[in-house]
């Protein structure tokens, strides 16, 4: 009788276990924290706002903060990271490397300021010709004086070109090592109090360079959750910029090493798309980033920045936005 006993109960554990099995099947994993890669740019400062605010938790969302732009690139190339902000021209090169970013958010779009700076007394990008540029190699910058050069009828052989990261430019001009620098805020700051004057600026090509926030598209799927967190703190930060910008421009002041309105002022060279606008530029039957980065691609390619064209649609992602909460 109790052999009869056990060998019963022993059936309903593996009948329980048969019937547990496939609902644990259905069990997500809980999601890893979603990391975003940043370098030194007041474009990226709302995401750290939105952090500081309470709208962006670390333990969901962890910002991975980088001296300079080719350090992003780098990392996202490794694995050390699951998405980045990154320029249009940047994300290009890792999508035609097999990369797979995928676009689910735009955070500004430039408009003056992304700049050409040269010595005092220099007045225009000839006055360059024949003298050391620093540029930071892998990054935007490579695409700036490429289009800043060819608007003046000038070629890359005008110049000599310095591969310095955009942190390390600052002093390289300092101590006389270049006359020159493909800068943007806030070492564009820096480098004009040191006696640096423009030559270039972004509003000369509008609508070229757009920041975005890129993920690895399998993040996509992975990590939906991290990715509503995200776009939620983000847009979060861009209200409270919006009402109260003094107190948001300290904030975001203190990080870059700047006064609340000197950042304010670095501000007005750059143009924060809404939600509405987003969805415009990245959804849609006729996304307008597909449009402009089609001309952005062809102007690459014709100054050898880009080995090969690549379908933008496939690197927009507006799932997300579209999904989120207005």
């Amino acid at each position: 009788m109790k052999t009869w006993l056990r060998m019963k109960r022993h059936w309903c554990v593996l009948a329980c276990v048969a019937l547990l099995l496939p609902l644990i099947g259905c069990v997500r994993e809980p999601e890893s924290a979603l990391r975003i890669g940043t370098n030194v740019w007041i474009g990226s400062e709302p995401l750290y706002l939105a952090r500081e605010l309470g709208h962006l938790n670390p333990e969901v969302v962890q910002l991975v903060e980088y001296p300079s732009a080719s350090e992003v690139l780098r990392a996202f190339r490794n694995q050390a990271i699951d998405g980045m902000v990154i320029s249009l021209d940047e994300l290009f090169g890792l999508a035609v490397d097999g990369l797979q970013p995928r676009i689910i958010l735009v955070v500004d779009v430039s408009h003056g300021a992304d700049a050409v700076v040269g010595r005092t007394g220099m007045r225009t990008m000839k006055d360059l010709k024949g003298k050391p540029v620093a540029v930071e190699s892998g990054a935007l910058g490579a695409f700036v004086l490429s289009r800043a050069l060819s608007l003046n009828d000038m070629q890359a052989s005008d110049v000599r070109v310095v591969h310095l990261e955009s942190n390390e430019q600052p002093s390289a001009f300092a101590k006389g090592q270049v006359d020159g620098a493909v800068t943007f805020d806030p070492y564009r700051t820096q480098l004009l109090r040191a006696g640096a004057t423009t030559l270039f600026d972004s509003t000369q090509i509008p609508g070229e360079i757009v920041d975005l926030v890129a993920v690895r598209a399998s993040v996509l799927e992975k990590q939906p959750k991290a990715i509503q967190t995200l776009l939620a703190g983000w847009f979060s930060a861009i209200d409270y910029l919006k009402r109260e910008p003094k107190d948001a421009a300290h904030r975001m002041g203190i990080r870059q090493q700047t006064t609340g309105e000197q950042f304010l002022d670095a501000l007005k060279g750059l143009h924060i798309p809404s939600r509405e606008e987003n969805l415009r530029m990245i959804g849609g039957a006729t996304p307008e980033l597909a449009v402009s980065g089609r001309r952005l691609m062809a102007l690459m390619q014709e100054a050898k920045l880009l080995r090969a064209p690549l379908a933008i649609e496939e690197v927009l992602a507006p799932g997300p936005l579209a999904s989120s909460p207005p």
